[in-house]
């Protein structure tokens, strides 16, 4: 590769970064540009941690043989899978990370020692040369353990590469892997938010939504649920049951939530804040209704697993209420929360509050009773008229026939 050809290659992965292009495909675009100028690549890999509560990080692979570049998988973390760690000590980026070196190379025909396992699979896969590479960050540029991004560049050329291919690759791989970065970092935001903000909040948010005081007037169907004596379990529970308890019953509760569009705000303590948002209210209801059903299906399993390992088990109780809301930015100007305020949330508690005096497991307002399609409206029965606490006006509240479908 000459000069232009080298500044064409770096110049077209830095507007492909700026202009957001996804992981696999700043891959392919740089392998297939260095191919054609000449570098004999047969495969790549770039490798990135990131910041999730579920995966470590990301791996990237790019074949000369095939027509797109491709996310390999997402890997869990190192320290909860035994042969993934060994097989991570055991391989040339362990090695580069230990040592501080920045590149390691190994020529496939003529070094014969296997000194780390992978090597043997590429000369068993007809490939001649390997190259390892580290673009580490400084410490005030990491992210978690997102520190640093992994790349190895193999070829099967009878000769392998040669001393211009290394340089080429020295030249270019970390304007690659700053592209790379950038793209990670931007889903990174995109995780957290959503993660910690839930869904659609998250996604407001990163549009620009983030000034104190902005908020839509929406109308939703709220759901606000606990779990049944939590407070009497966390007396007896050994503490280091409590926050599995919690992780158990927010994964059911969550999941189904999401499941049939609804969106999770807060997570307080047990209780879990939620909101279905339509545009006809009837669905709204019907979506939230769904996702109750298929939550009470997920809980009785998991009762029954935790009850067979010995541990404690509950039950979830559920208060539903439609009405309008302001949903955005609450807080000071250093500390704001994404949320929904007004009347209708602190309702929708109260009610919530209001199932161990009826003895029911899920208690509806009349509001929406009211906004229910027909064949949901036939299953709610009258649970009776409360009084509820910082509500105005007593209050008719349905619960569900379990016997109708």
């Amino acid at each position: 590769m000459d000069l232009a050809g080298i500044a064409a290659v770096r110049s077209w992965v830095i507007e492909a970064g700026l202009a957001g292009a996804g992981e696999p495909d700043l891959l392919k675009g740089f392998c297939d540009r260095l191919a054609v100028a000449g570098l004999p690549l047969s495969r790549a890999a770039v490798i990135i941690d990131t910041l999730h509560p579920v995966y470590e990080g990301r791996v990237f692979r790019w074949r000369h043989d095939q027509l797109e570049a491709r996310l390999v998988h997402e890997y869990g973390r190192t320290e909860d899978d035994a042969a993934m760690a060994d097989s991570w000590r055991r391989s040339p980026f362990y090695h580069l990370l230990q040592t501080g070196d920045a590149m390691l190379r190994r020529h496939l025909l003529r070094d014969r020692v296997d000194d780390f396992p992978v090597l043997g699979e590429f000369r068993a896969e007809r490939q001649t040369d390997y190259v390892a590479m580290i673009q580490r960050f400084a410490s005030e540029g990491a992210i978690g353990e997102m520190d640093c991004v992994y790349s190895s560049w193999t070829t099967e050329h009878q000769d392998g590469f040669d001393e211009r291919h290394i340089a080429v690759l020295a030249e270019l791989v970390p304007a690659l892997a700053l592209a790379i970065k950038c793209t990670s970092l931007g889903r990174i935001a995109e995780t957290l938010v959503e993660t910690y903000l839930g869904r659609d909040a998250g996604r407001r948010v990163l549009s620009g939504r983030i000034a104190r005081g902005v908020a839509d007037r929406i109308e939703a169907v709220l759901w606000y649920s606990d779990l049944r004596g939590f407070t009497r379990i966390t007396d007896a529970a050994p503490p280091e049951q409590v926050i599995p308890l919690l992780n158990d019953y927010a994964e059911a509760i969550i999941s189904s939530v999401h499941e049939h569009g609804g969106d999770v705000l807060k997570l307080i303590g047990d209780g879990t804040l939620a909101i279905f948002a339509a545009a006809d209210p009837g669905e709204a209801c019907h979506a939230a209704l769904a996702a109750e059903a298929l939550a009470r299906q997920r809980i009785d399993a998991l009762n029954a697993r935790r009850a067979a390992e010995n541990m404690p088990i509950t039950e979830v109780y559920l208060g539903l209420h439609i009405g309008a809301v302001f949903y955005g930015n609450v807080g000071s100007r250093d500390r704001l929360d994404f949320t929904v305020v007004g009347p209708a949330v602190n309702e929708v508690s109260r009610i919530a509050a209001m199932c161990r005096s009826a003895e029911a497991d899920i208690l509806m307002s009349s509001a929406f009773a009211a906004a229910a399609r027909a064949a949901d409206r036939a299953r709610l029965v009258s649970a009776g008229r409360y009084a509820l606490r910082g509500v105005a006006a007593p209050q008719h509240l349905y619960t569900l026939d379990r016997g109708v479908s």
